[in-house]
């Protein structure tokens, strides 16, 4: 048997949360019902317990009968060793579905985002990644694990019901009404804590978005002193969550109380009646004492259906937000199956903009910032649009080779966690060389920013390379975008953050390591005009003149927008 699921998790029912709950269920069958029957093993060695100890006194201490009592102590040793076996068991197979459950739904997760791609940042807020990554995941495997002990509850339930019947129906008949409506009352405090959670969970979500929000603009913050009004705002919403999280926490105490009382109250109640029929004649010391392990014994199945309901309660409404999340669409489709990428490269154009971008060569824009990102995701096919790739509409071909074929980097694209190597170069294109590496290292001009490391490129660095200065993080991301090596390559002001000597470097290093292939950068920085073999001025969204930087300097509209950015760049070390 598997202990982990496949590669491919297969495809979930995302219709409502009790249907992926069974879906996950039907996944894990066999460790569930092997699980469901050692669980029933346990509980049901359990019950029988008191039985034989009730025998031992009757036919043996009372009786003074030394073999007959052996032999039920060894009974008694017996239902020991079958609950330490099963126990191990119930163990071995609840960690098996707990983990491969709360694992096979972040495979989910993960693979969804990944499908989303751009789609997901638009829909789905970093709270609520953070909520079902770390917590509603450990939910659902939570959930799995509880269903054995359910099943185990129930077995022990029942053993303990027929063996109360058939030795006096009046007792059993207690038990048997007494317990169904113990269930209803936890179940229904069960519900209630369940809409508790749902408001911790809504609470938490924005919190950590706040939080989130919060880290990202620490230092815009602190320019204008505003890192203390985020601050108190983000303490205000603290204490709010924690005064839901303590009404959370009075009604999972009530239940708790509940389910400790209640069944305590039936003992007190079995107890008293087993009492009355033994003075009376009608139950035999042994039997008493059966009685009172029976019903002293039912707390453990009582309080196993409760956990189990608990935590199903709690699933669903982890399932809810992760099938919310998985049933989202990607604002852009894969594209036609049938459909094949071109043979080699080709021309990338915007027919609503009138901006082509030759095979070959540097190609540098020169904008408004907004058009920039508007003519960055039609090229890049993170927009609908009638943009064509070697003369063949961007939308007619499948998504995943134009992401092959077309590399889109922004000014903030993320640097991941982990060593330098690995970020670079995800894909180990260099072979165990690092040549080709360190030449986009160089053509970054961030080669310093390597070597003053303690471990080079083997070097962890942390998540959004915090360690490094904003200049620095650019020239980072310059390299992986290099290393990437698509047929063409879209840049958004990859030297915005640099000093002039920097600049120089990166635009040569740019223009150098890309001969040959089709690089796109929308600027407004001389150095990078200087060095494209075709220049684009965009104006409204529409090519308004097109030549070298030198012809289109002539142009006052070209000259102003070159002009201010130069004054507004800002560029920094």
């Amino acid at each position: 048997m598997r202990t982990f699921p496949d590669a491919d998790p297969g495809t979930p029912d995302i219709r409502g949360p009790w249907r992926y709950l069974r879906w996950m269920a039907a996944s894990f069958w066999r460790a569930l019902l092997i699980d469901s029957v050692c669980n029933a093993l346990w509980t049901g060695a359990q019950a029988l317990t008191p039985g034989a100890i009730g025998e031992a006194v009757n036919a043996g201490l009372i009786a003074r009968d030394q073999t007959t009592l052996v032999w039920w102590g060894l009974a008694v040793l017996g239902l020991g060793v079958v609950m330490a076996v099963s126990a191990l068991l119930v163990e071995r197979f609840e960690t098996t579905v707990r983990i491969g459950g709360a694992y096979r739904t972040m495979q989910f997760v993960t693979r969804q985002v990944c499908a989303l791609g751009a789609t997901v940042g638009k829909r789905v807020t970093a709270g609520d990644l953070v909520t079902v990554g770390v917590s509603d995941i450990n939910l659902i495997g939570q959930a799995l694990q509880s269903g054995g002990r359910g099943v185990g509850g129930v077995a022990g339930f029942v053993v303990v019901a027929v063996l109360m019947l058939a030795t006096s129906w009046q007792i059993g008949l207690l038990v048997l009404i007494a317990v169904p409506i113990i269930l209803l009352i936890t179940t229904r405090m069960s519900r209630l804590l369940r809409e508790r959670q749902g408001e911790v969970r809504a609470q938490q979500r924005e919190l950590a978005d706040q939080a989130v929000d919060t880290v990202r603009g620490l230092r815009v913050l602190r320019g204008f002193g505003g890192g203390e009004i985020f601050a108190g705002r983000y303490r205000d919403g603290s204490q709010q969550l924690r005064f839901t999280v303590l009404g959370q926490a009075r009604v999972a105490a009530m239940l708790g109380a509940a389910s400790t009382f209640l069944p305590g109250l039936l003992v007190v109640g079995v107890v008293a009646l087993a009492g009355e029929r033994t003075l009376a004649g009608q139950l035999s010391a042994g039997q008493m004492v059966a009685f009172y392990g029976y019903t002293a014994y039912l707390v453990s199945p009582i309080s196993r259906m409760t956990y189990a309901v608990t935590k199903a309660m709690q699933a669903h409404v982890a399932a809810a937000n992760i099938t919310r999340l998985l049933r989202m669409e990607p604002d852009i489709g894969p594209g036609p199956g049938s459909a094949v990428m071109p043979g080699g490269p080709g021309a990338l154009a915007d027919p609503g903009s009138g901006l082509v971008v030759p095979a070959h060569g540097l190609t540098a824009v020169v904008c408004a910032a907004g058009d920039a990102i508007t003519l960055a995701d039609r090229l890049g096919r993170y927009a609908d649009s009638c943009a064509t790739y070697d003369g063949r509409p961007l939308a007619a071909l499948p998504l995943a080779g134009v992401r092959e074929r077309i590399l889109v980097s922004t000014a903030d694209a993320h640097l991941f966690a982990g060593p330098l190597r690995r970020e670079f170069d995800p894909v180990n294109r260099c072979d165990n060389s690092d040549g080709v590496l360190w030449n986009a290292v160089d053509a970054s001009a961030a080669r310093d920013i390597i070597e003053a490391l303690p471990d080079k490129l083997d070097t962890c660095v942390a998540a959004g390379g915090r360690e490094f200065s904003g200049g620095q993080q650019q020239r980072l991301r310059l390299v992986r975008a290099l290393m990437a090596d698509q047929d063409v390559l879209i840049l958004i002001d990859p030297t915005s953050a640099v000093d002039a000597h920097t600049e120089s470097r990166m635009a040569a290093g740019i223009a150098g390591l890309r001969q040959g292939r089709a690089t796109l950068v929308f600027t407004t920085s001389m150095l990078l005009l200087n060095q494209a073999d075709h220049v684009v001025l965009v104006i409204d969204g529409t090519v308004a003149a097109e030549g070298s930087h030198e012809f289109l300097m002539g142009d006052t509209r070209y000259r102003s927008l070159v002009e201010r950015g130069v004054a507004t760049g800002g560029h920094a070390v």
